[in-house]
């Protein structure tokens, strides 16, 4: 479940409650050892996809004429009910049953007798879980890829809007060339199409069924797996059934997912904190984005790029715990795979809510293309433009590089920029500058003459938002 029809919390009960898979053993857990062993504080929220999985393999029990056709509505009305008393909240989840599969099954078992004692035919919690955790991170890929679209369009919408402001490119957080705003807004688009791109990846191999693949090696009783996948939308069925149960590949992949894209969004956020200051000014967040000071009055923080610059930790904290708690796991199921619950809910949700977050912003902001023209020229923007301009005129690079560098520092010493110069000050420097060289100079006409493509010029960014506009629709 990620995000819709979320219920309310849960009544956890520490009473003892009678567990019908520990025949074996002859004393109950204590209090303390309950708790430690349950993962139900986490796991409940899986609830709709263990429901939706135990309908799918009661059906399949019936058609198989393992269960009877009314044994299976009896289950399946039953299990509806849960469903219900889940979502408002209202259903006993004792720390004594450890988990949401056996919360579900027990309250089904109580609630329409000896039919939910034969839900579990032919079934182990092990792919049980297994097939919640795919039927929850499939649903976690869509609606990612869904924030990560909405996020693309925005930013694609305000390379249309203000894309033709002609401001600094930085390396080294050093002017480095003059760029269109809109190339920079486009570079992040691209990011995020490279994100889109794992997401889809990554769904392709989750997107397979381990229902049937029983605790470590299948079972006696003749299910009919391709039925249950069928029922369930996925595409194929697992080969191996030691795999099948104790895989979480998925689960690291797309904790690797969460890690790279919540990567790319702090360090959009990071350049936008660093536009938004008093030193840069180049642009204006929209004050719902941002908070105030409980000492300073005159603040304007932006405390939501800040915060979704500090979930890209959350998110790696998440992948490598959640690589640490297979690496070493002998095969198959292991107790400490309860614990991957844990890091793949928090992944998912810093991102879902930093994507969310970030749309808004950037729908919102507004870059100030006086403040960043005040100022455009520091910093010998169009030194390169310079040396290409002699290259272009035979003069070698190497050459033509020594050159505008050493204009450079002459300019520099006289509080001027390279346009500035005399004109005998740059022939002493190559004879092969002439007049024409001032239509070559300043930021704005160096955008201009950008050749290749995906360069930052006008021509490359009008077909960069043709091509982006039309792949995101």
């Amino acid at each position: 479940m990620t995000g819709k029809n979320k219920p309310k919390h849960p009544q956890k009960e520490p009473s003892q409650t009678h567990k019908s898979w520990q025949g074996r053993l002859t004393a109950e857990a204590d209090e303390a050892t309950a708790e430690f062993l349950a993962s139900i504080d986490v796991d409940w929220a899986l609830y709709r996809y263990d429901i939706a999985g135990s309908i799918v393999h009661a059906r399949m029990l019936s058609e198989q004429k393992i269960i009877t056709p009314e044994e299976f509505r009896a289950i399946r009305v039953g299990l509806e009910g849960i469903e219900t008393d889940i979502a408002a909240g209202t259903l006993r989840m004792p720390a004594q049953l450890e988990d949401i599969h056996m919360v579900i099954e027990s309250a089904l078992i109580e609630r329409i007798g000896e039919a939910g004692k034969k839900l579990h035919t032919g079934r182990s919690r092990n792919d049980q879980v297994a097939l919640d955790l795919r039927l929850y991170v499939r649903d976690a890929v869509e609606t990612l890829r869904a924030g990560v679209t909405a996020l693309q369009k925005a930013l694609v919408e305000l390379a249309r809007r203000q894309g033709r402001i002609v401001m600094p490119a930085y390396t080294h957080l050093q002017r480095a060339q003059p760029i269109l705003l809109g190339h920079a807004l486009m570079a992040y688009v691209e990011m995020l199409g490279r994100d889109d791109e794992r997401l889809a990846d990554c769904h392709k191999r989750l997107n397979v069924s381990p229902l049937g693949s029983g605790a470590v090696a299948g079972t006696s009783i003749p299910l009919d797996r391709a039925r249950t996948a069928e029922l369930l939308g996925f595409p194929q069925i697992s080969r191996n059934s030691i795999d099948a149960t104790s895989d979480r590949d998925f689960l690291c992949e797309f904790c690797f997912c969460c890690a790279m894209l919540a990567g790319h969004l702090s360090r959009w956020a990071e350049d936008w904190i660093i536009y938004c200051t008093s030193e840069f000014g180049f642009l204006s967040l929209a004050d719902a984005y941002c908070t105030g000071s409980s000492m300073m009055p005159q603040k304007k923080n932006p405390d939501t790029l800040e915060l979704i610059r500090g979930k890209s930790a959350t998110t790696l904290a998440q992948l490598v715990g959640m690589m640490t708690l297979v690496k070493g796991l002998p095969l198959a199921y292991n107790r400490d795979l309860q614990d991957d619950k844990r890091f793949v809910f928090a992944a998912d949700k810093a991102v879902r809510q930093s994507l969310t977050v970030a749309e808004g912003i950037v729908a919102t902001a507004s870059f100030r293309p006086d403040q960043i023209a005040a100022d455009l020229d520091a910093g010998f923007l169009d030194a390169t433009a310079l040396a290409e301009y002699m290259v272009n005129r035979g003069v070698p690079f190497r050459q033509a590089h020594h050159v505008v560098g050493t204009l450079v520092a002459q300019a520099e010493r006289a509080g001027k920029s390279l346009r500035e110069l005399p004109m005998e000050t740059m022939r002493a420097a190559c004879e092969k500058i002439g007049p024409d060289v001032a239509d070559y100079l300043g930021a704005a006409n160096v955008v201009k003459r950008y050749q290749p493509e995906g360069s930052a010029g006008e021509n490359q960014l009008d077909q960069q938002i043709k091509y982006w506009a039309a792949r995101l629709e």
